[in-house]
């Protein structure tokens, strides 16, 4: 991204800071994992989405105190010895041109500049990223650097800057829009190599190193979420994490997956005939399910919300699920179908929003994602689409991925054609 989109949105998020008023946000640190390791490090977002930078122990302070207007930058010193081991650090001229601040000193600086704002400017409010997933989780770093500064000046007045900063995140300009389309090309680029190689036997992890090889290969930074790859019964787990069973004969295979490009995510879902064919009843649901996500499609728009997409899907897949004998009431669908057909998507696979029933506007990016799961049968069937929404309605930014059965199949026999020696067969 260029500079001036992070001064852009550092103004527009300042215009919504008060006058005596502050905000301090962090990058984060590593999480020790082990005596001499950590896990990869996640960088808060929401500070990415105001520099561009994504690297750990890092801060920013807006302030509007004292008279003044600050826009800081805090980032760490270089030290030669340990960056002969870890690398390189970010240096005060590349922070500069990266995030277009203007000024930019080392982190050990932050706490002291803020003790004498304290000391003698007596800010009114400050604003933090209090935000945290559950009551029992574990919290976030920003919410423990928040918690720190209040046992320090109980008096001070916190406020969560999280939910102006998710609603800015909503709208997506046109280049966050062109980063995200290469994103979802790259995941493109990984299914096609995913449906040439896949074939009864195979194990589920074998597949998802197919699709991570090429979305790499490629230029993909990371997934933008662990890869799903359920087979038979484990594609009727939403959110299935081991990847580790045999892939077998005439089974169905649901893939959820996406490829990260410059901090972006894209999320896509297909269902594949391990075989290569759908038997005919696997071709019934699957069918249905398409045909939610091709309404899903027509439907969304400006001034839709999510609760009337969802509520849209339910009643597609009820019809089709009550022709079928399977339920007898549309309310029943939700034996079969029971998350939610869209949600944000973004620099976080399940993006920032600040309430679930604002109204859907030009410039955000939602998911299409309906799906059936049949224990009974062990089918588990999702087709999952990336929506911008536009004036007119909404563009498929997946719309070259291969969703129908003539499609997939197709694809599937060019790629057993194309099979190694030895390979089984569909």
């Amino acid at each position: 991204m260029i500079k001036a989109d992070y001064t852009k949105r550092r103004k527009t998020l300042l215009s919504q800071i008060g006058e005596n008023e502050m905000m301090i946000l962090y990058s984060g640190i590593a999480v020790p994992s082990s005596m001499d390791e950590c896990f990869p490090f996640a960088y808060n977002r929401h500070f990415f989405y105001l520099t561009g930078l994504r690297r750990e122990n890092m801060a920013i302070l807006l302030s509007k105190t004292g008279g003044r207007v600050r826009e800081i930058l805090f980032i760490e010193q270089p030290v030669p010895q340990m960056e002969r081991w870890t690398g390189k650090r970010v240096t005060i001229r590349e922070a500069k041109e990266i995030s277009g601040f203007g000024e930019v000193q080392f982190i050990q600086n932050l706490i002291p500049l803020i003790e004498r704002i304290f000391a003698r400017e007596f800010p009114e409010k400050v604003w933090m990223d209090c935000h945290r997933e559950s009551a029992d989780g574990i919290p976030f770093y920003n919410q423990l650097q928040a918690e720190k500064l209040q046992r320090l000046y109980p008096s001070m007045h916190l406020e969560d800057i999280h939910p102006v900063i998710s609603r800015m995140r909503m709208n997506k300009d046109a280049e966050e829009v062109a980063v995200y389309r290469k994103a979802v090309d790259l995941t493109h680029q990984g299914l096609r190599r995913v449906i040439a190689s896949l074939h009864p036997g195979m194990m589920e992890y074998a597949v998802q190193a197919e699709f991570e090889y090429e979305i790499r290969r490629q230029g993909a930074e990371a997934v933008s979420f662990p890869t799903i790859v359920g087979s038979g019964i484990n594609g009727c787990s939403m959110h299935y994490e081991f990847n580790n069973a045999k892939i077998e004969k005439d089974s169905l295979v649901l893939l959820d997956l996406g490829a990260r490009v410059d901090g972006y995510c894209a999320d896509i879902s297909r269902t594949y005939p391990a075989s290569g064919h759908f038997t005919k009843r696997q071709r019934e649901l699957y069918d249905l399910v398409l045909r939610a996500n091709r309404e899903i499609t027509r439907f969304a728009g400006p001034g839709k919300t999510l609760t009337e997409l969802n509520e849209r899907c339910k009643d597609v897949l009820a019809e089709g699920l009550m022709a079928m004998g399977m339920i007898s009431r549309p309310e029943e669908v939700g034996k079969y179908f029971m998350h939610g057909v869209s949600h944000h998507i973004g620099l976080d696979t399940h993006d920032a929003s600040d309430r679930p029933d604002r109204p859907l506007e030009p410039g955000m990016i939602i998911s299409d994602e309906p799906g059936l799961y049949i224990d009974e049968e062990r089918i588990g069937i999702r087709i999952e689409d990336d929506l911008l929404i536009t004036e007119e309605g909404c563009c498929v930014l997946s719309e070259a991925i291969e969703r129908t059965a003539e499609e997939i199949e197709a694809m599937m026999q060019k790629g057993a054609e194309n099979a190694p020696e030895g390979k089984e067969q569909a």
